[in-house]
């Protein structure tokens, strides 16, 4: 019985300590590492967190996300977040304070973008559409050069923009 509780113990030991080093798991040593884009509009902090897939040779929507008419978590690893300080106006829609997952649909010349209440979440695999704060439509352009790398960006005003590949996506955050 002695035995039996001492393996129980050491069983118990070794699988806390698998458990504590996944947690304190390196990100920045993903293949996909984290990256954040952060800007204050007129008070506002947005912060956009996200992992920056890189194409190494690979053709996006046949061997890397996003493919035409399935939701991507607009990077790679977890959800893609967006944060803001203060309640904000997007493409004519009010989104409160608070962290977002966000979520992107490409479908040609045009994409949707998606404001996910659920944030914490790895990858797309676990989305939920009655989780949408709401999804936007905004035009897909072409980037020049290319970009091997995904790259946000958002500018003094408000625009978010990220670059993937030969395309440029973005929209505007309105703050008070």
């Amino acid at each position: 019985m002695k035995k039996i509780l001492s393996l129980a113990v050491i069983a118990s030991l070794f699988s806390f300590g698998t458990f504590a080093q996944k947690k304190a798991e390196d990100k920045s040593k993903r293949p996909s590492p984290p990256a954040t884009a952060t800007a204050t509009v007129n008070g506002t902090v947005i912060t956009i967190n996200y992992s920056v897939v890189s194409l190494k040779g690979r053709t996006i929507g046949t061997d890397v996300e996003p493919k035409t008419g399935q939701v991507w978590r607009t990077g790679a690893n977890e959800a893609t977040t967006f944060e803001v300080s203060k309640d904000v106006t997007i493409g004519g829609n009010k989104l409160p304070a608070g962290k977002y997952g966000l979520f992107t649909i490409y479908n040609g010349s045009e994409a949707t973008v998606i404001f996910n209440k659920t944030w914490d979440q790895w990858g797309a695999y676990d989305y939920k559409a009655a989780a949408d704060a709401f999804r936007i439509k905004v035009p897909v352009g072409k980037a020049s050069p290319v970009a091997d790398k995904l790259n946000f960006s958002i500018d003094a005003k408000g625009k978010v923009t990220w670059v993937w590949g030969d395309t440029s996506t973005s929209f505007e955050v309105k703050t008070s």
